[in-house]
Order: C-alpha cells, then structure tokens, then sequence
C-alpha cells in the first residue's frame, strides 16, 4: 500500500476502509430490523440536523419574545429549557418535536414503535447535554439513542 492509498482509507473513515478490506457491515439499520429506505429507515444526518435547527430557532424565538424580552445572556439558557420541555413533551407522546415533523421523522422505541414517557425524559436529558448526541455508533444513532434504546426513523 502507497502513501496515497493509505491517505485515503484514512479521509474515507473507518467504514470506507473495512469495506475495502472485504468486511461487510451491511446497511444503517439492518442490525436493528429497520429496512434500508423509505418509511422506518434511519434517519439520515441532514434531516436531523434540520429538524434540531427548527426545533432549536423556536425555543430561541419563544425565549427571546415572551420570556427574556431580549436580553441576549439569558436566552440561551431559557432557549435550552424550553427545548427540554419541548422534547419530553412532544417526544414522550407523540414521537416527534415541530422540526421532527417537518423533516417527516419520528422517534419510536425498538422493541414497541412508541416511546415511553420516562425514555423520552432520558433521551432529552442527554441530548440537552449535547455529548452523547455527537457520538454515533455505526448505525448512525447517537449516544443519546443507544441508552435510551430509542430511534430516529423517517415516517
């Protein structure tokens, strides 16, 4: 193996180069039951991202209207609330935040296709805390996901 070939496996990441190896890691989700495409496949990155920045423009906008009035160093951190309560909320009984249901994604439990009350309050807890949320296994779940033993698929 040349130079460039070695730079390459390493700017494709770990699955591009045990793939090239000859390792099969199938599809995101296959692990999981969840079919590769179309309604309750993985929620891809970008999608997520998206609804998480609707999500998160509306706590701001609520913050900053109804509750701060405008004084920027409290915003965030009432923002961060109401997303919290937004998340527990709107997760916890029906499976989705506005941003979610804008990117047409829902949250579901593995083992039920719903979520409970209490994971929703988990799952929003962590991912409140940010962390966990950019850890992600190779089915593309986040930290958060994988304790609470919830996740992202599209409707």
């Amino acid at each position: 193996m040349d130079n460039r070939q070695a730079m390459g496996s390493w700017l494709s990441g770990p699955r591009a180069a045990i793939e090239e190896a000859g390792g099969e890691l199938g599809y995101r989700g296959e692990q999981l039951g969840l079919p590769e495409e179309g309604p309750g496949s993985i929620a891809r990155p970008g999608r997520r991202v998206g609804a998480l920045a609707v999500d998160w423009t509306l706590c701001l906008l609520i913050a900053n209207g109804l509750i701060t009035d405008g004084y920027q160093q409290a915003t965030g951190n009432w923002a961060l609330l109401i997303f919290f309560v937004l998340s527990v909320l709107t997760v916890g009984t029906l499976g989705f935040t506005p941003g979610k249901r804008l990117f047409g994604l829902r949250v579901v439990e593995l083992g039920t296709g719903r979520v409970n009350p209490l994971r929703a309050l988990l799952r929003s807890a962590l991912l409140c805390v940010a962390i966990p949320a950019l850890v992600w296994d190779r089915d593309g779940r986040g930290l958060h996901d994988r304790l609470a033993r919830t996740v992202e698929v599209r409707l």
